[in-house]
């Protein structure tokens, strides 16, 4: 199973149950949960084409506990939550957008030098998805 699948799943179960409370959008375009799942789907992308980087798996954990409070906070429900696990069309186009931006700055399927590249530049930059990644 595929570690994004997984940490997705993860966080969505750990979501479950919550008090209801109004939210402004719905939870799949809510920008920090997107913002997170969109770092965790470069990560991935990165360690599944570059096999000298490898995922950062407590750290990619807390980062969906982070998530997690933060849904919370917001007061999304378990029906959000398994909206958005069972929102296939989200998941294509979130993962067409981290492919599009992988190919824009080099990487080419089958090539494992572009993904490399990128991973160490997230990985020194500092970046969300660079943080999942480890060298």
């Amino acid at each position: 199973m595929k570690i994004t699948k997984s940490l997705f799943l993860a966080a969505a179960l750990a979501l479950g149950g919550q008090a209801a409370t109004a939210q402004q959008v719905p939870l799949e375009q809510n920008q920090v949960v997107r913002d997170g799942f969109y770092a965790i789907g470069l990560a991935d992308e990165i360690r599944k084409n570059c096999p000298q980087i490898s995922p950062r798996l407590i750290r990619a954990y807390s980062a969906l506990k982070d998530l997690e409070q933060y849904a919370r906070e917001q007061g999304y429900t378990e029906a959000d939550v398994k909206a958005l696990e069972d929102n296939d069309a989200a998941k294509d186009a979130l993962r067409a957008e981290v492919n599009a931006e992988l190919q824009a700055r080099g990487a080419v399927p089958g090539q494992t030098s572009g993904y490399c590249k990128i991973g160490r530049e997230e990985i020194a930059r500092g970046t969300p998805a660079g943080r999942l990644l480890r060298d």
